[in-house]
């Protein structure tokens, strides 16, 4: 049974967090500048997603199923080229570009959006009297859509780079130390999340007060002034370049692996069996995977070695490192795999149309938009990150007598069992909103306002933002301690695209939903009137996937085995090495 807390040996003990390097660059005075460009962007792109389905169903006149998978497709888009930008990032450009261009194509994107605001001729006529819109032509359309796909790839970039980047400002020679890193990326987290409870609270409020006008062209300034703030100090950054290529080496291993298939391995091996470079840890690579040893073990010296040690042919023989290095990312996989079913929980649309048909008045005279809502999450989220830092971890370590925090590991079962939680809040609350609206006659109308707080939703977003504190963070540490230093930025990119594929997933749930309740009870369950549909009964088939995926989550961390944070930093390769030797 694993400890689902680790002994922290470098708390109290660690560099001070924001220190500069050695030779003048990065350190201190980078991060206030890569945080706020990070920050400014959460604020700007974050003010837009809420309520981009009352955008797409009111002024383009689309179905509420349509305009969904319209979000879901655009954010899926959003959160998939992060690991395009992460492989051109750490193999070819570098971090410091990739971070640049993602400022410059996100706010070219925000801006084109605007246009459709600003520019009659861009969107559909509408009849404001009757809320009826005309079909959007197709070259409407494509200026729509091309403004999500300027802003999907700027979206790429930076979530591709930007916490690697702060990441490099911090390396040292010697190693750096996992709880340095640890409080860096709970302050990159803590500033997104301000920026996106600004973004959902106050741009929202904007566009809903406003206008689209004034509600668009918001982000537009904010995402310049992020621009600009960023590459105001790029004399100042540590820019790190690329040395090779290290998908190059993974696909390397595969080829030699595949060559070598049907030679015989030894259960026990020596170092000079396998190829691995002069003073380098791993002498022979682990007992796991064991298939993939065949690209690293020398058959023949003379052949297949050059005279300074070096593979005469790489697609033939390969070094340990590298075979450990797709062992690390194929050993990941599973675990990566079970944030999918949470990523497409929390991006569903539906909330909002919820939201709409409840009454969110605070005081007599003031109504909360409801794509505001969301901002709860972020609510939740901040004042779990600060309960963990400051409550939880002292609490821990002080009942054990020595600095302890949760694992990563445990982090990201924790933050599944709370999403599976909050889909069942929200399949009962749902459940009985429904009930009154039919008991108040407002069965047929979509628009109705129901006598229901929508503040009984609050449970759903708390608990939400539990699942964010606690899963996200720990994916993103725990990918950035398993894979090496040379995959940082896919490192940091895996959480995007799982929240790439769970927007396809949810994409293909809702659709999967939408045909079948159709075709057996003749209504579908998420009907443009949420008060005919059955969004419950949607709810609770979201929480038996996500129960579903608890289970899977313990059997894929048991299967796992230690991390290197809770075998103190080893890998398993370097444990195999010690047992051997």
């Amino acid at each position: 049974m694993e400890d689902p807390l680790v002994v922290d040996e470098n708390r109290g003990m660690e560099e001070p967090l924001l220190s500069d390097t050695d030779d003048g660059k990065g350190g201190v005075r980078t991060l206030p500048f890569i945080i706020a460009n990070g920050a400014l962007e959460k604020l700007a792109s974050q003010g837009l997603s809420p309520s981009m389905i009352l955008y797409l169903t009111q002024v383009y006149g689309m179905k509420s199923a349509q305009a969904s998978n319209v979000i879901f497709l655009w954010s899926a888009a959003s959160n998939f080229t992060p690991i395009i930008c992460a492989f051109l990032a750490d193999s070819y450009f570098g971090r410091f570009p990739m971070v640049a261009a993602g400022s410059i194509f996100s706010f070219l994107g925000m801006f084109v959006l605007w246009l459709t605001v600003m520019i009659p001729q861009a969107r559909p006529l509408c009849d404001e009297i009757n809320g009826h819109c005309n079909a959007p032509s197709i070259p409407q359309l494509l200026l729509l859509y091309s403004s999500y796909a300027i802003m999907s790839i700027g979206s790429g970039c930076l979530q591709a780079s930007y916490l690697a980047f702060g990441a490099d400002q911090l390396y040292r020679k010697n190693k750096s130390k996992s709880g340095i890193l640890d409080n860096y990326f709970n302050i990159c987290y803590i500033s997104a999340a301000l920026g996106t409870l600004v973004g959902m609270s106050c741009i929202v409020y904007i566009q809903d007060r406003m206008g689209w006008g004034m509600g668009f062209g918001v982000p537009v300034v904010l995402m310049l002034l992020a621009t600009i703030t960023f590459l105001s100090a790029s004399s100042l950054y540590l820019k790190s370049m690329p040395s090779k290529s290290w998908c190059a080496g993974l696909v390397q291993v595969v080829f030699a692996a595949y060559k070598k298939r049907h030679m015989q391995i030894a259960f026990v091996g020596t170092s000079e069996m396998y190829h691995h470079e002069n003073g380098s840890l791993c002498a022979l690579p682990s007992d796991k995977l064991r298939f993939l040893n065949k690209a690293c073990i020398i058959r023949n010296s003379e052949e297949e070695l050059t005279s300074d040690g070096k593979a005469s042919n790489p697609w033939s023989l390969c070094t340990v490192e590298q075979v450990e290095n797709l062992k690390a990312l194929i050993k990941i996989i599973p675990l990566w795999s079970t944030g999918i079913l949470v990523s497409a929980s929390l991006n569903q649309s539906f909330y909002v149309l919820q939201l709409a048909s409840m009454d969110r008045h605070l005081t007599s005279s003031f109504e909360v938009p409801a794509g505001s809502f969301g901002a709860m999450l972020v609510v939740s989220l901040i004042i779990w990150i600060t309960l963990y830092d400051r409550l939880i971890l002292p609490l821990a370590s002080k009942c054990r007598g020595k600095p302890t925090r949760l694992s990563a590991k445990t982090r990201m079962g924790l933050g599944i069992l709370c999403c599976t939680l909050s889909l069942a809040v929200s399949a009962v609350v749902e459940g009985y909103r429904r009930a009154l609206a039919i008991r108040e006659g407002f069965s047929d109308d979509p628009n109705a306002v129901v006598s229901m707080s929508a503040f009984w939703t609050l449970p759903r977003y708390i608990l939400f933002g539990m699942a964010e504190a606690f899963n996200a963070i720990g994916q993103i540490e725990f990918f950035y301690n398993e894979l090496p230093k040379a995959m940082s930025s896919v490192a940091t990119s895996l959480l995007g695209l799982n929240s790439s594929v769970g927007n396809l997933a949810a994409s293909f749930i809702m659709t999967t939903v939408d045909n079948f309740s159709k075709a057996v009870g003749g209504k579908s369950w998420v009907s443009s009137n949420i008060n005919d549909g059955h969004s419950d009964y949607y709810y609770w088939l979201l929480f038996g996937l996500l129960f579903a995926n608890l289970l899977y989550f313990l059997a894929c961390s048991k299967s796992y085995g230690p991390s290197k944070e809770e075998s103190g930093g080893r890998s398993t390769a370097e444990d195999y090495n010690n047992a051997v030797n």
